[in-house]
């Protein structure tokens, strides 16, 4: 079991609160996660190997609606050999686009940015990522050879599938399985859906953000069970990802109690589908091990 390769974290956060404020960690019930988290953080936490593979790599996504966030997670990329790839944030909506993505891919770590993402959860319009603009943005995230991270909440799933349907050839995937209401039982709609958005070859999941979904304390393995079985129904294991949205789910049990869950939801799985949850999938969607030499300067 020591031999296998290792274990792909296709989901991993990090902010510096005394550099970057985050609003959003004011809200009720962050306070646990109210603070700076790096990743020597995560290597710490992260303890527990999963099938026989312990954290090996992981894609640094983006917190907040920043060009400079994203320069830093870049310059951490080329810092840190725990990071394999970056997902960063650009204005998807701006005439100028296309130069940002190329300035932060020209600069510091830009060989590691394989994807961007917009909050669109927090987007009033239900209609967002239809909006033109929007999508002349994300024709140019395509022509430079980048993927789309979708967050997205349960009842914006329909603005997924038509996206997917509009741009066939953009590769997405779907952070934390569309947010399915899991507090409230009532999976029907959400699972419709997702066999809908599943009907597109090129949109992968990331089986994340589960655990936060659900009730933080009282959560167990038959909660998230049925959206496992949906969604390993709906896209196969070599379209779904392992992630951990850490340090999130540090709000729902932590890395090792998400991790010994997955761990359960494998059990059936043959060799060849856990490889491709826990590290096939992330490998091919964001190219991991493509980008530059690690630089040798420390991180700031």
């Amino acid at each position: 079991m020591a031999d296998l390769p290792g274990l792909i974290d296709a989901h991993h956060h990090v902010w510096n609160l005394d550099h970057r404020p985050q609003p959003w960690l004011d809200e009720p019930g962050h306070a646990p996660i109210r603070r700076s988290f790096g990743p020597d953080d995560l290597r710490s936490a992260a303890t527990r190997w999963i099938a026989g593979r312990r954290l090996d790599t992981t894609v640094l996504v983006q917190c907040a609606a920043s060009v400079t966030e994203t320069r830093e997670l870049l310059t951490l990329a080329a810092r840190d050999t725990l990071i394999g790839a970056v997902v960063g944030w650009a204005d998807l909506t701006s005439p100028a686009i296309g130069d940002t993505l190329d300035g932060l891919r020209a600069g510091p770590g830009g060989s590691y940015l394989r994807a961007v993402r917009h909050l669109v959860q927090g987007e009033p319009d239900p209609a967002w990522l239809q909006r033109p603009a929007v999508e002349s943005g994300l024709r140019a995230v395509l022509g430079r050879g980048l993927g789309y991270d979708i967050l997205i909440r349960h009842h914006q799933l329909g603005q997924a599938i038509s996206l997917a349907e509009r741009l066939p050839e953009l590769p997405l995937v779907l952070d934390h399985a569309g947010k399915p209401p899991l507090r409230h039982g009532a999976l029907g709609e959400w699972e419709r859906r997702i066999r809908r958005l599943a009907a597109y070859p090129q949109v992968r999941c990331k089986v994340s953000g589960l655990v936060t979904e659900a009730d933080h304390q009282r959560w167990t393995l038959t909660d998230i069970r049925p959206v496992w079985e949906v969604l390993l129904s709906a896209f196969g294991p070599a379209r779904l990802m392992f992630g951990s949205d850490w340090p999130v789910c540090v709000l729902a049990g932590g890395w090792n109690r998400w991790a010994a869950t997955v761990e359960e939801l494998l059990t059936h799985c043959s060799p060849d589908e856990t490889a491709a949850i826990l590290a096939g999938t992330a490998t091919a969607f964001y190219r991991l091990g493509h980008a530059d030499v690690k630089e040798e300067a420390p991180c700031s």
